[in-house]
């Protein structure tokens, strides 16, 4: 029986106190880097022949807060706050990364409680593969050079402790284990980073916490060109256009740098307007199907956005629709599947007041039409998501009377599946659809008059998004991150 190698781990020192959210984000800096170093440079030691085979483990950081009270707190924020007394704690991945995010979450921690944070290794291993910096990959031929197989040396990614229990609500702490202070654990999170370079073809530092998804290229096409006209305007503080590849054009560059430019798209390649602190916009073109809508959302959730919306086409259901009238929607009948398991369709998903004004208001300015005049270009209703592309090909009279009972009025394969991960998630979302055929009515989407009716409408569409989205950072965040949001028990992190 072969012998496996004693384990090495780096001294991390002992668990600290914090009163100072700045100061503890910056021992959780300092602890992650120590960590994927150790890690990194004994993964490059032992390929270069420089150290014996010996078994390397790194642990992520932590923080933690203990509270015995039941002392009142400020219950308008949605936030901020643990729900009970206990002892709570998280597991951290890239907190360079998240920064901000860690640095405001914990400020109201403190401020809650008044109690400090601890700061300190937790037992959660760091998976090797999680350890590398962008862009540097554990490659099969190198790890082949290795004396013993690579699980024998490190920890590897282990979906047994990588799920969505905590958000799903089905989390059940361990006697003796402190309760989740996050959404999500540290293996959760490095997972999504991982499969947002890998879809997206741009680096997570890059995603700002504005989001449009959109199921057709000739959005991304109006949004590459309108970013990089706000660039050259003064009207904004927009600060730099990222496409797929991480080239970046920084405003008032004349060419964009990085790269290099991929040689093909990824499968849902995003584009970023980046604004101060993550405050732009960022567009991803996630095709057709609530497939990828669900994919796509699994990951960028993660980071904690302010806000998604969906803007694409839908088949309009009503003969007083008109092909370029607008869909807002307040309903979803769900029919996409993808999304069962983990919020049953019983749940329903509501519109959300802060994103349904910033839409319609934004429908307003761009077209120049409001009150009862704006009815004549657009719809409020229920939105059906289905996952059956050519329903219309079988014997749809069934599914016809589903739509109709549900008062439905227009059909698509997206919408339903993004907004119903934006309520697992509690993460705002809206949908705001473009009426592109009428397939009831005997209006198909055929070649000649789809290219003209996206000439005519896309760029407008593009523009009442971004208004939207414009108007939604205005808003304070413990008013855009509402309460109907959040469960019984909630964790303390937004």
């Amino acid at each position: 029986m072969t012998e496996l190698p004693k384990t090495e781990t780096p001294d991390a020192g002992a668990p600290e106190a914090f009163t100072d959210p700045e100061a503890a984000v910056e021992r959780l800096i300092e602890l992650y880097s120590q960590a994927t170093d150790f890690l990194c440079r004994g993964f490059d030691g032992l390929l270069a022949g420089k150290a014996a085979p010996r078994r390397l483990r790194a642990f992520y950081p932590q923080v933690a807060i203990t509270t015995t009270s039941f002392a009142h707190i400020d219950s308008r924020l949605s936030y901020g706050h643990v729900p009970m007394p206990g002892h709570y704690a998280a597991t951290i991945t890239r907190p360079d990364l998240f920064r901000d995010y860690l640095s405001q979450q914990l400020g109201l921690l403190l401020k809650s409680h008044e109690v400090p944070l601890v700061v300190g290794p937790s037992q959660t291993p760091i998976p090797l593969h999680f350890a590398f910096p962008d862009g540097m990959h554990v490659e099969g031929a190198l790890v082949e050079q290795l004396a013993q197989p690579l699980r024998d040396l490190f920890d590897v990614p282990d979906l047994a402790v990588t799920d969505d229990a905590i958000v799903n609500g089905t989390f059940e702490p361990k006697p003796g284990k402190p309760l989740p202070l996050a959404p999500f654990t540290a293996p959760r999170v490095d997972y999504s980073l991982h499969r947002l370079s890998h879809y997206t073809a741009t680096a997570p530092e890059h995603f700002q916490n504005f989001v449009i998804f959109t199921n057709y290229q000739f959005y991304i096409d109006a949004f590459r060109d309108l970013a990089r006209d706000c660039l050259t305007k003064d009207d904004n503080d927009y600060e730099a256009f990222v496409e797929p590849g991480n080239l970046v054009t920084a405003r008032g560059a004349t060419s964009a740098t990085g790269g290099p430019r991929p040689e093909r798209l990824p499968q849902m390649p995003a584009y970023h307007l980046k604004g101060p602190n993550h405050s732009g916009i960022t567009m991803v073109n996630i095709g057709v199907g609530p497939s990828n809508a669900k994919t796509i959302t699994d990951h960028i959730a993660v980071l904690r956005p302010h806000a998604w919306l969906m803007l694409g086409h839908c088949a309009g259901l009503r003969n007083t629709q008109a092909l370029g009238d607008y869909v807002l929607a307040h309903g979803y009948v769900r029919e996409d599947h993808v999304l069962d398991a983990d919020l049953p369709t019983w749940v329903p998903i509501p519109p959300l007041a802060e994103v349904q004004v910033a839409l319609e208001e934004a429908v307003e300015e761009v077209t120049g039409l409001e009150g009862y005049e704006l009815k004549s270009i657009m719809r409020t209703g229920t939105v059906a998501t289905i996952d059956n592309r050519n329903w219309e090909l079988r014997d749809h009279r069934e599914p016809v009377q589903r739509f109709s009972q549900s008062r439905a009025i227009a059909l698509d394969m997206e919408s339903a599946t993004i907004a119903a991960n934006g309520f697992r998630f509690r993460v705002p979302y809206g949908t705001l659809l473009c009426v592109s055929d009428k397939p009831l009515h005997g209006e198909l989407k055929l070649p000649g008059m789809a290219t003209a009716f996206y000439q005519r409408q896309i760029g407008q569409h593009l523009k009442i998004g971004l208004r939207a989205l414009e108007k939604l950072r205005d808003m304070a965040p413990e008013r855009l991150h509402s309460r109907k949001l959040r469960s019984f028990t909630e964790t303390a992190f937004q």
